[in-house]
């Protein structure tokens, strides 16, 4: 979780809203559909950034098990519940996908902290997300494209207003953003003339 976001000066594009908005996983996908890489051979990997020890935090983890779930994704998913991608680990967990996904496209998700009035949107733009504002060293920025969800309100006591986050506004994005990125992906297999794999209903988002 990073508490302010800090992005690259020269972001190409950035779009927000309220993931309760009308169409909002339709918009969503048209957004990333449009931002990933038109090549078949740039794998694209998904970073899930956050901690299930924390409720607000645990964003990112969520939207990775979800997507770990889904057998046919063409995505590679790191941080989910089980494995978690935090703030100790991440510098080793980008050193790892460097390693076995070279010239990957990476997409970095992450939860924030923000104004009253933005809680509940979603962001989605070119460029990394920043983790570890709110820790004591400088972390490495994750993505070529970022998807973040505002859990709460900044400005006070943010560690102890993530731990006081609603869990059902943090599912409820978490499942906005697996459904987007996994239409989005779908799509892309038709843009490229590639048949999408079968896809049974129960393998959609079904966290044990």
């Amino acid at each position: 979780m990073f508490l302010k976001r800090k992005l690259v000066p020269d972001k190409l594009f950035q779009y927000k809203l309220h993931h309760e908005e009308k169409d909002a996983c339709m918009v969503i996908t048209e957004k990333i559909g449009n931002l990933l890489p038109n090549t078949q051979t740039t794998p694209v990997v998904v970073v899930c950034i956050g901690t299930d020890r924390s409720t607000g935090d645990a964003l990112g983890p969520l939207v990775g098990t979800k997507l770990h779930a889904i057998k046919a994704l063409p995505f590679h998913v790191y941080g989910t519940l089980d494995e978690p991608v935090h703030a100790v680990n991440l510098s080793d967990k980008l050193k790892m996908i460097e390693k076995n996904h070279p010239n990957a496209y990476i997409i970095g998700i992450d939860a924030c902290l923000g104004k009253l009035n933005h809680v509940g949107m979603i962001s989605i733009g070119d460029g990394p997300v920043k983790p570890g504002a709110g820790v004591n060293k400088e972390l490495p920025p994750v993505g070529d494209m970022h998807m973040t969800g505002i859990v709460n309100v900044s400005g006070f006591m943010e560690y102890f207003v993530l731990q006081n986050t609603r869990l059902s506004v943090v599912m409820k994005m978490a499942e906005l953003i697996a459904d987007s990125l996994y239409f989005a992906s779908m799509s892309q297999r038709v843009k490229k003339n590639i048949t999408p794999l079968p896809l049974k209903k129960d393998d959609l988002y079904n966290i044990q």
